[in-house]
């Protein structure tokens, strides 16, 4: 006997996508630690096998300056005596994505989530930089352990006091805002961003959802 063949409709849903803006506010000083041009440029020489100079003098100020994410063009004649004054028109940035990735990972570790993957794909973080505001960046001098348990010392950006606003694109019919903001702010406590976070075992790079 003949069948008779079935047709099934699936109707999918619209997708409800809403923007919004989240105003961070830093509760502990923010490390920041850009890759500079040397350490890429050193990076792919080793991958690629190919024969180094000898160790250079090191700089500390110009590692400082490195381990900023500039927006605005960087000056080429900045001193420790001028940095203060050209900070001050100066912008600077940080991953935007360092605070998906901590409120995703925050959101997990409480519970308020079964699945990272429901939270990474219904969020979207518009922009690759958030720009810091606040507090003139200073030069930490930071004891820190390399590998087979020897010490060096590294020269990095630190921000006391800081900003940002974070544009986010989300799908309203997966997670309410009121879900996003809490996730944001147990990132910023459990967290945070940057170096020496909660994260890695320590206190910088704080924030909450204002």
């Amino acid at each position: 006997m003949a069948t008779k063949k079935v047709e099934s409709k699936i109707e999918i849903p619209a997708m409800d996508f809403r923007m919004a803006t989240l105003h961070v506010v830093g509760d502990s000083p923010l490390i920041v630690h850009a890759w500079s041009e040397k350490a890429k440029r050193m990076m792919l020489e080793k991958q690629m096998k190919k024969a180094t100079k000898g160790k250079e003098v090191r700089d500390p100020f110009a590692e400082f300056l490195d381990s900023l994410y500039w927006l605005s063009e960087r000056p080429a004649d900045v001193t420790p005596e001028n940095f203060s004054e050209v900070a001050k028109t100066a912008k600077f940035g940080f991953p935007a994505l360092a605070f998906k990735a901590a409120a995703i990972d925050a959101a997990y570790q409480q519970g308020l989530i079964e699945k990272k993957t429901t939270l990474r794909g219904a969020i979207l973080v518009i922009g690759e930089m958030a720009e810091i505001r606040g507090s003139i960046p200073v030069m930490r001098e930071d004891m820190c352990r390399i590998g087979q348990g020897s010490a060096d010392l590294r020269y990095r950006g630190e921000f006391k006091e800081w900003e940002t606003d974070l544009t986010v694109r989300y799908n309203a019919g997966a997670v309410s805002l009121e879900q996003i903001v809490n996730a944001f702010t147990a990132g910023g406590f459990a967290c945070g961003v940057g170096e020496w976070r909660p994260a890695k075992d320590g206190n910088f790079g704080m924030f909450h959802i204002e």
